[in-house]
């Protein structure tokens, strides 16, 4: 059996495959990268296996995460989302949703594309950080720190320095796979 991080559940296939299909791989496509920041979104406060097991619900809800639909979303759709079982109904979060697409566009504007501006905190290159064990990894980083901060600024929710370095984690941008894991390194 291959090396994992030991933050895999191994019972859970949804986590097996996140962990080998996804994090830490670079990550430019717009769309994809506002799921995946919507996903973190969600998970605070949440363990993210919930998120994981709800992510195909979410996908539903929110069109997808097609950015302009998100954007578009009237406060009446928002709402209704607090009746669906299927999702995680926290109204803050749910907003937030949608106030993140908004604030995405902007991005989308002044840099031609999110992953042109998220990737200019990296010099266009992945950060492989030393991560003997993941619970001695820090939670959160200058590089985090000051993304969110950034993101704040531009008016996203539930941006800080926390959420922000899981996403970094999960988008490629920093390689916290543990040294042994078979993944670590791989592009």
């Amino acid at each position: 059996m291959p090396k994992r991080c030991g933050w895999v559940k191994m019972n859970n296939p949804l986590y097996v495959a996140y962990h080998d299909e996804e994090w830490g791989q670079p990550l430019h496509d717009d769309q994809a990268l506002f799921e995946l920041l919507c996903m973190e979104i969600y998970q605070a406060g949440l363990s993210w296996e919930t998120v994981l097991n709800k992510r195909q619900a979410f996908r539903e809800a929110f069109y997808g995460y097609q950015i302009q639909a998100v954007a578009e979303m009237t406060d009446t759709e928002l709402e209704a989302l607090m009746d669906n079982p299927a999702i995680i109904r926290n109204r803050a979060k749910i907003f937030a949703t949608r106030a993140n697409a908004q604030a995405f566009l902007q991005v989308q504007n002044e840099y031609g594309s999110f992953d042109a501006y998220l990737w200019s905190f990296v010099g266009g290159k992945t950060i492989v950080n030393d991560v003997p064990d993941y619970a001695q990894a820090p939670a959160r980083t200058t590089l985090s720190e000051t993304l969110s901060k950034d993101l704040n600024k531009r008016g996203f929710k539930f941006t800080g320095p926390v959420a922000v370095l899981s996403f970094l984690q999960a988008a490629g941008l920093v390689d916290d796979h543990e040294n042994d894991c078979e993944w670590k390194g791989l592009k």
